[in-house]
């Protein structure tokens, strides 16, 4: 059984998915935040590839991005730093980015390398689906990876049914059509979320955007298996306090609860 279904499988109550981006805050942070994470009680962690220009981002995590590329922040370092990293993080790991570094690091070694080092599933927001069913899910499939697609308030019924049965691990309810970070009152999307529990889709459903404390948290996880936060905890890892002492602190907030 795979990680992403295990842990769906198994687990009481709702997920945690924490996105990071890699070689930030400081160019060797992304292992020390990893492990934070899952120390804190994190159930996944989104591990962001950063690029230049990451059109679903919104201003703190772009800036997170382009601050972790001005530190020499490549795909080849991020593997290097991920290399026997499944000795001390159990949970699952998701890669998020773009289309175009992979192209130019080449897709199937890009498989290669993230299957190889542990990684669980990808979330690449610019593949279109059938592009991705014509050209690149024969490759993630051979290389035992889950893909995660993005459906939002627009997304059609038919739609959201055809990008369900193309995804696994988890389908990622973007809660607005929106950039990462916008603010956001869970009571205006309760009707699209509702639809989407109703549709008793095939795969786990986490919504993301605009989640960023225990209140964004718990409202989101009444419609869905989890949330995703990321620009919130991207925001308080910017202030340049400890990594360990702020991925403590920011998690008990969010789940209300101090780690043993």
């Amino acid at each position: 059984m795979r990680r992403l279904e295990k842990l769906f499988s198994s687990k009481r109550g709702p997920v945690l998915n924490v996105y990071c981006t890699a070689g930030f805050p400081q160019p060797d942070s992304t292992r020390t935040v990893m492990r934070a994470l899952q120390a804190n009680g994190a159930d996944i962690i989104e591990l962001g590839m950063p690029y230049s220009d990451p059109l679903a981002d919104g201003p703190v995590i772009q800036a997170s991005s382009a601050r972790a590329l001005q530190q020499g922040m490549t795909l080849e370092r991020l593997f290097a730093q991920l290399a026997d990293f499944r000795k001390e993080i159990h949970i699952p790991v998701v890669l998020m980015g773009y289309l175009n570094p992979l192209l130019q690091f080449g897709f199937d070694r890009f498989c290669a390398a993230a299957a190889a080092c542990g990684v669980d599933g990808l979330i690449i927001p610019d593949i279109p689906l059938p592009v991705y069913l014509r050209e690149y899910k024969a490759i993630v499939d051979r290389h035992g990876l889950d893909f995660i697609f993005l459906v939002t308030p627009e997304t059609s019924e038919a739609r959201i049914r055809q990008l369900d049965a193309a995804s696994s691990g988890f389908l990622y309810a973007v809660s607005s059509s929106s950039v990462t970070g916008s603010a956001k009152e869970f009571g205006s999307v309760a009707g699209y979320l509702e639809g989407l529990q109703r549709l008793r889709l095939k795969n786990p459903v986490l919504v993301g955007f605009g989640i960023r404390d225990r209140e964004t948290f718990d409202t989101a996880c009444r419609y869905a298996q989890g949330a995703i936060i990321g620009t919130a905890f991207i925001d308080e890892l910017a202030k340049g306090a400890s990594v360990e002492a702020t991925t403590r602190s920011f998690l008990q907030g969010v789940l209300g609860r101090a780690m043993q």
